[in-house]
C-alpha cells in the first residue's frame, strides 16, 4: 500500500486548468482516469486526509504510485481525451458498463456494390447502415420478412450471391419475389442501391411519404381497371403496416430520442436505455456496472452517454436525450453529443406528459434488470461459495458460515418498535425460518436496547430447546404460529412464507429456533454490535460470531474492535452480506407498516370477542356510524343478519364499556362532526373508513 504523499505533486506544478490525468500503480498500469475543470483543485481532493476520503477513493489513491497529467484547452476536449483513454487503458476503479448481452443490429451494408440486409453483431464497420438495437435476432428477421415484399433487396451471403451468378439461377427468394436477383442481372447496380435505400429511409422511420405513395398508385391502378397490381400494392401496404404495428407509437410527432435510465445501490448500477425513432421504440438495450468509484447518478449518466455515443456520428446521436439526471457541468457533455451529431442535441431530464411517462417505463427496465443481474449472480454456486469464505476470512472464523441469522429494528419515531430475523444458508434465502418481533420490554427509541432484547429472546429460546431436548433440532410445545403471522408466547411472530415440512417436526407443528446459527449479522454500527454480543455472552453463549453491517459506508463491524473490517469493494462476501441486511429491513420495514396500520384501523369493535370483519361491517352498513350502534337497543342490533341475542348483548356491553373517542373535525371549517365517530365511519357504500391516519411526513420509518 502506497503512501499518497510520496507522489503528491507540487502545487505549484499542477497547472490550473482543464486536463485530463492518470493514476499509475507501481507496476505502470493505469489504473484511473479522470477529467477537471481545474486540474489544480480537482488533484488536491485526493491528497487529503485519507480519513476524509471515501473507502473507494482511499483505495484507489494507496494503490497508486504516481499521477501525471495532460492540459486541453477546452472542457470539451477532455471530455474526449477521457473517453480516448478509458477505451484504451481500460483502467480498474474507472466505472466500466458491461452489455448483459450482445446485441443484434439490423444492418444495411451500402459500401457494397450490392447492398445486403443483415443481421450483425458487435463491432460497427464503416459504411454499413444500422438499425437497432433489437432485443432478439428473430425479432428482426421477422421485420425483414415483412419488408422484402415491398423492398426485394438482397438477403444472401457472398458465397451464395456468388455461386448464383456462376450458374444464372437465382437463389429461392429471387423466384418468390423477395428478392430483385441482382446475381443475374434483373436489377441493375443503380436500381438495386436505389431500393437499399428506400429500405432504409422506411427503416429510420420516414414511412408516412412512402405509404401514402403506395396507396395512389394503389388508386391509380384501380381507375385503370389493373386489378391484379392493385390488389399487390394492396398486400405491399399491409406488409409495412404490419411491420410498422411491431413498433407501437409512444411518442408524438415522430420524435427522435433515446431514453436513458438508472437503477442502482451501493455497490452496482443498471443502466437501460431505449431507442425511439418516429416516435416508435426501434430498440433497446442494458448495461450493468460495478460502482468501483463513489459516484453520483450524473456521472453515471456522463459515462453511459461517453459508451453510447463515443463511436457514432451524424443522426446515430439523436435530436434529443432525456436523463433520470443530468452530469455536472452539463454544457461539455451537451457540446461534445452536438459535435458528434453535428447539429444541435437537446440534453435534458422530462418533466411532465408522455416523454415522463415513458422515462418512467425505462426506469422499471432498469431496476429490473438489477434485480435479475443480483438474482443470476445470487444463484451461482461457485460465487455463494466465495462469498462465504471471503466472510469467513474477513472475520478469523475457523469454517464458512453456512447458516446466517440477520436482525434489523424498525419504527416511526418510537412508536411500533419491531424487529426482524432473516435467514440465509448456504447463500440462500430460508424464507420458512424468518421470525418478527414486537419490543415488549420498554416503550420509546433504543436501537440499541431492542436488539439487546431480540437477541436475548432468540438465543433463549434456542437454549430452552436445547436443554428440553438435548438434541439440535427438535420440535416445540405448540405455539408458534402459523404463515398468518399470529403471536407466539414471547412475542415472536412466524414469518408469513409456507413452512415446509422439512421445517417441521414428527407432529407436524413448525420448529422455531431449534438452529444455532455460524454467525449472527446486525443491521447497525458498533453499539449494535455491543449490544448483540453482550446478550449472547449473558446467556453463556460463546460459539456464535457477531457482526454488524453500517450502512453508510459498507463498513463490518466486530465487537472489542475500534476499527472496522473493511471488505474490498469487489468482494463477493460484502455482496452477500448486503444482500442479507437489505432482506431483513424489508421485512422489519414491511412488518412494522403491516402493524402500524392495523393500530390505526382499530375501533371499539375490534374489542368484541367473536366478532369478525365481515359482521362488523355489517354493522357499520346498518347503523350508518359507531355512535348510532352505540344508542342502538339489543333488539335492534339483532336486526343485522348474523347478529344474535348473545351476541347482541356483548357488542351492547362491549360498547357501553368503552369510552367514546373524540368527535371528528373538519380541519377545513372547524365543524365538529355529530354524526360520526372516528376510528371506524361509514360512507355511502357502507364500506368501513379510516379516520385519523398520521401524515407519513411526520416521521420516518427505520
Amino acid at each position: 500500500m502506497a503512501d499518497p504523499s510520496s507522489y503528491r505533486p507540487r502545487p505549484g506544478d499542477v497547472p490550473d486548468s482543464p486536463g485530463v490525468y492518470r493514476f499509475r500503480d507501481e507496476h505502470r498500469r493505469v489504473i484511473y482516469v479522470g477529467k477537471a475543470k481545474s486540474l489544480r483543485q480537482r488533484l488536491a481532493n485526493y491528497f487529503q486526509d485519507l480519513a476524509n476520503l471515501h473507502p473507494r477513493t482511499r483505495t484507489m489513491v494507496t494503490t497508486a504510485a504516481s499521477v501525471e497529467w495532460t492540459v486541453v484547452s477546452t472542457e470539451v476536449e477532455a471530455l474526449q481525451l477521457e473517453y480516448s483513454w478509458i477505451k484504451e487503458y481500460d483502467p480498474r476503479f474507472n466505472v466500466k458498463y458491461r452489455d448483459d448481452k450482445s446485441y443484434p443490429y439490423l444492418a444495411v451494408t451500402l459500401n457494397e456494390q450490392f447492398p445486403r440486409v443483415q443481421v450483425m453483431r458487435g463491432h460497427k464497420k464503416k459504411g454499413v447502415r444500422y438499425f437497432g438495437p433489437y432485443g432478439h435476432a428473430w425479432a428482426i428477421r421477422d421485420t425483414v420478412d415483412l419488408l422484402l415484399r415491398v423492398f426485394p433487396v438482397r438477403t444472401c451471403s457472398a458465397g451464395v450471391f456468388k455461386n448464383a451468378a456462376r450458374t444464372g439461377r437465382p437463389c429461392l427468394l429471387g423466384y418468390i419475389d423477395k428478392c430483385s436477383a441482382p446475381c443475374v442481372g434483373r436489377i441493375t447496380p443503380e436500381d438495386h442501391r436505389e431500393l437499399a435505400e428506400e429500405f432504409c429511409d422506411f427503416m429510420a422511420g420516414r414511412t408516412g411519404t412512402y405509404l401514402r405513395r403506395l396507396e395512389k398508385q394503389m388508386m391509380e391502378a384501380a381507375e385503370e381497371m389493373e386489378y391484379e397490381r392493385a390488389a399487390r400494392l394492396r398486400d405491399d401496404i399491409g406488409a409495412l403496416k404490419k411491420a410498422m404495428e411491431k413498433n407501437a407509437v409512444v411518442l408524438a410527432d415522430a420524435t427522435d430520442a433515446d431514453l436513458i435510465a438508472v437503477a442502482e445501490d451501493e455497490l452496482e448500477a443498471a443502466v437501460q436505455i431505449f431507442h425511439v425513432r418516429g416516435g416508435r421504440v426501434r430498440g433497446q438495450r442494458g448495461w450493468v456496472t460495478d460502482k468501483v468509484e463513489d459516484v453520483t447518478t450524473g456521472a453515471l449518466v456522463e459515462h453511459a452517454l461517453q459508451q453510447l455515443y463515443g463511436e457514432e456520428t451524424g443522426d446515430a446521436v439523436p435530436k434529443e436525450v432525456l436523463v433520470p439526471a443530468l452530469p455536472e457541468p452539463v454544457e461539455p457533455v451537451q457540446e461534445w453529443l452536438t459535435g458528434r451529431r453535428g447539429a444541435n442535441v437537446s440534453l435534458r431530464i422530462p418533466q411532465r406528459g408522455d416523454k415522463k411517462a415513458l422515462m418512467e417505463t425505462v426506469q422499471r427496465n432498469a431496476q429490473q434488470s438489477l434485480a435479475l443481474h443480483k438474482t443470476r449472480r445470487a444463484s451461482d454456486l461457485t460465487t455463494r461459495s466465495r462469498a462465504l469464505e471471503e466472510i469467513a476470512e474477513a472475520l478469523g472464523l475457523d469454517s464458512a458460515p453456512l447458516r446466517i441469522e440477520c436482525y434489523d429494528i424498525s419504527h416511526l419515531q418510537g412508536d411500533d418498535v419491531v424487529a426482524s430475523m432473516v435467514v440465509f444458508e448456504d447463500g440462500l434465502q430460508r424464507k420458512g425460518e424468518y421470525r418478527r418481533f414486537q419490543i415488549k420490554g420498554f416503550a420509546g427509541q433504543d436501537d440499541v436496547r431492542s436488539m439487546h432484547e431480540v437477541i436475548s429472546r432468540r438465543f433463549r429460546r434456542y437454549l430452552a430447546e436445547k436443554e428440553r431436548t438435548g438434541e439440535w433440532a427438535d420440535g416445540t410445545d405448540g405455539a408458534d404460529t402459523d404463515r398468518t403471522g399470529g403471536a407466539d408466547t414471547d412475542g415472536t411472530l412466524a414469518g408469513p412464507e409456507v413452512i415446509t415440512d422439512s421445517l417441521k417436526d414428527d407432529d407436524g407443528r413448525p420448529r422455531k429456533f431449534a438452529y444455532p446459527p455460524q454467525l449472527v449479522v446486525v443491521d447497525g454500527g458498533q453499539p449494535q454490535v455491543a449490544a448483540a454480543q453482550r446478550a449472547l455472552d449473558e446467556l453463556g453463549i460463546d460459539d456464535i460470531a457477531v457482526c454488524g453491517l453500517a450502512k453508510r459506508l459498507e463498513e463490518v463491524w466486530v465487537p472489542g474492535e475500534d476499527d472496522p473490517v473493511v471488505l474490498p469493494r469487489t468482494s463477493e462476501g460484502l455482496y452477500l452480506l448486503q444482500r442479507v441486511r437489505d432482506e431483513a429491513h424489508r421485512f422489519a420495514i414491511t412488518y412494522q407498516r403491516t402493524k402500524r396500520a392495523k393500530r390505526f384501523r382499530a375501533g371499539p369493535l375490534d374489542d368484541v370477542p367473536g366478532l369478525g370483519e365481515t359482521r362488523k361491517q355489517a354493522l357499520i352498513k346498518h347503523f350508518g356510524s359507531v355512535k348510532k350502534l352505540r344508542s342502538a337497543t339489543i333488539e335492534q342490533i339483532q336486526e343485522v343478519p348474523g347478529i344474535g341475542r348473545k351476541t347482541a348483548e356483548t357488542i351492547a356491553v362491549a360498547l357501553a364499556q368503552a369510552a367514546p373517542a373524540a368527535p371528528a373535525v373538519n380541519t377545513a371549517t372547524g365543524e365538529i362532526i355529530e354524526d360520526e365517530e372516528p376510528g371506524t365511519t361509514g360512507d355511502s357504500s357502507g364500506e368501513p373508513v379510516t379516520a385519523g391516519v398520521p401524515d407519513e411526513r411526520r416521521g420516518q420509518e427505520t
